[in-house]
C-alpha cells in the first residue's frame, strides 16, 4: 500500500473515531432522563421517551398500522407495543380502529391529540435545536442531516440483519429508505417532520 493510501485510511479511522465520540457525546445528551422531562414539561407533555418513539411511528405511517408492523418499525416485540398502546389510548392519544383485511384484527392510529401532542413535542425540539445551531450554516446543518440518515439507514441494516439471523427469519428485510430523518428502527419521514431521539 502506498504512502498516500496509508494517509488516506488513517484519515479515515481518525474521523470515524471522531465520529464515535460526537454521536456517543449526544445520544447521551438526549436520552438524559432530565433533559426528556425538560422539553417534554416546556411543550405540556407526559409521555414516557419509548412512548413518543411509538408515537412518531405511528406519525410517519401511511394510515392505521398493526402492532406486527409498529414493532418491527422500532425492532421491539409486539407485546411491547401492545402494552404501550394499551397507556396511550388511555390518555387518548392512539385510537384502535377494525382491520378491513381481518375482523379479528384492529390497527392503531393516531387521535388529534396524539398528533398535536407531537406538535408541540417539535416545536419545543426546533427552539432547542435553533438555539443549539446559532451561527451554524445551513448548508453545514443540510449536510449533516444527510450523512446521519445515511447512518442511520446502514446502522438499521444491520441491526435487522442481526434479529433475522438471531430469529432465524422472524424479522422481514429493512424497508427502501426514504428522504428525511429517520425514527430508529422506521423508514425515514418526509422532510420536516423528523425525530429528534428519544431513549427508549
Amino acid at each position: 500500500m502506498s504512502d498516500a493510501a496509508d494517509d488516506r485510511t488513517a484519515t479515515a479511522d481518525t474521523a470515524t473515531t471522531d465520529l464515535e465520540a460526537v454521536l456517543a457525546s449526544l445520544a447521551y445528551l438526549l436520552t438524559r432522563s432530565q433533559e426528556h422531562e425538560r422539553r417534554t414539561a416546556k411543550a405540556g407533555i407526559t409521555a414516557a421517551r419509548s412512548d413518543v418513539y411509538l408515537l412518531r411511528a405511528l406519525c410517519e405511517a401511511d394510515g392505521p398500522s398493526r402492532v406486527g408492523d409498529l414493532a418491527e418499525r422500532l425492532m421491539v416485540k409486539p407485546s411491547h407495543v401492545t402494552r404501550q398502546i394499551d397507556r396511550l389510548e388511555g390518555q387518548h392519544l392512539v385510537a384502535r380502529t377494525p382491520d378491513a383485511l381481518d375482523r379479528r384484527a384492529r390497527r392503531v392510529a393516531l387521535t388529534a391529540d396524539g398528533l398535536a401532542l407531537l406538535d408541540r413535542l417539535k416545536q419545543a425540539n426546533i427552539t432547542g435545536l435553533t438555539d443549539a445551531l446559532a451561527g451554524v450554516p445551513a448548508p453545514d446543518v443540510a449536510a449533516t442531516v444527510g450523512v446521519l440518515c445515511h447512518l442511520i439507514e446502514r446502522y438499521v441494516q444491520r441491526v435487522r440483519g442481526s434479529l433475522l439471523s438471531e430469529d432465524g427469519g422472524g424479522c422481514p428485510p429493512p424497508e427502501p429508505a426514504r428522504k428525511g430523518t429517520p425514527t430508529p428502527g422506521a423508514r425515514p419521514m418526509p422532510a420536516g417532520r423528523g425525530p429528534v431521539p428519544e431513549g427508549g
